[in-house]
């Protein structure tokens, strides 16, 4: 990858997003930071002659290609794209409405595909790219209260692994990033983090065990997002980045345990899993 890169971030109005883009001017490259208030993306990051601040909705693929537009226009290029832009809509399955569980997919996984196919084009005639997109430890271990951000953060994870073999002849490579708990605002309740809106009683005792956990963690989680963006710049910059990145120990443990767990389960029950060709075929 040739120096300084140039960096096209979404949802940099907070949190992680922010610190990204902060670490990448540091660094020395050029950042396209984005957000759905351009204003509030440059507030965030600080002017910066590197930054081009951008207003971006995720969810809508043509404004994607219009800011992917005014990107390659200011800088000529983009190297690195940091699918970010993300929400939490927490609860159990049946007290989130239909419309909330197509919210959360919409921004968490469609928003990331949206940004992608207008990003591609542009990495493809360039015959170099990276492609890191923000999952979490919930992408891979799903947990009671989180049935729609696992389901849009497993969706990304399943994208972004085919995918990686689809660009890769182009110099292009895909990574997940997988976050355990970082101390950001992911989840402030009416900020990021957004309750189901449909009460069932039979769910309450558990649902508000869960709503509590949650809380309990706002603000206590130790991972650090400062930390998490060195740790992009450097996964940026090598030759052949890995696929998946577990971030911070909670998170590979919480992997690690999952995959001794698939493991178990696929050797479980051989006498149902196994002979299921038909007669005579090759095993």
């Amino acid at each position: 990858m040739t120096h300084p890169q140039v960096w096209f971030i979404t949802g940099a109005s907070r949190g992680m997003g922010t610190e990204f883009a902060r670490a990448a001017l540091t660094a020395g490259h050029h950042v396209v930071a984005t957000g759905r208030d351009a204003q509030r993306v440059l507030d965030a990051v600080g002017e910066h002659d590197n930054l081009l601040a951008v207003a971006l909705d995720v969810t809508d693929g043509t404004a994607a290609t219009t800011a992917v537009a005014a990107a390659t226009e200011r800088f000529g290029r983009i190297d690195v794209l940091v699918n970010n832009a993300g929400s939490f809509q927490a609860g159990f399955f049946e007290e989130l409405s239909a419309e909330q569980f197509r919210t959360q997919m919409d921004t968490n996984f469609f928003g990331a595909l949206n940004v992608t196919r207008a990003v591609l084009p542009v990495m493809r005639q360039q015959r170099s790219g990276r492609i890191i997109s923000i999952s979490s430890t919930a992408g891979v271990v799903a947990n009671t209260g989180g049935s729609a951000y696992s389901a849009s953060k497993f969706a990304l994870e399943g994208w972004m692994e085919a995918l990686r073999g689809e660009v890769e002849p182009f110099g292009i490579y895909t990574t997940v990033v997988e976050p355990g708990f970082f101390r950001t605002d992911l989840l402030a309740e009416g900020n990021s983090t957004f309750w189901g809106d449909v009460h069932v009683d039979d769910y309450a005792p558990l649902s508000d065990q869960a709503k509590g956990f949650f809380r309990s963690m706002e603000g206590q989680q130790t991972g650090d997002p400062a930390k998490l963006a060195q740790t992009i710049i450097k996964l940026a910059a090598m030759p052949e980045p890995p696929l998946r990145l577990p971030a911070g120990e909670d998170s590979v443990d919480g992997i690690v345990q999952k995959g001794a767990q698939l493991a178990e389960q696929a050797r479980a029950f051989p006498e149902l899993s196994n002979d299921l060709n038909h007669d005579g075929a090759a095993a």
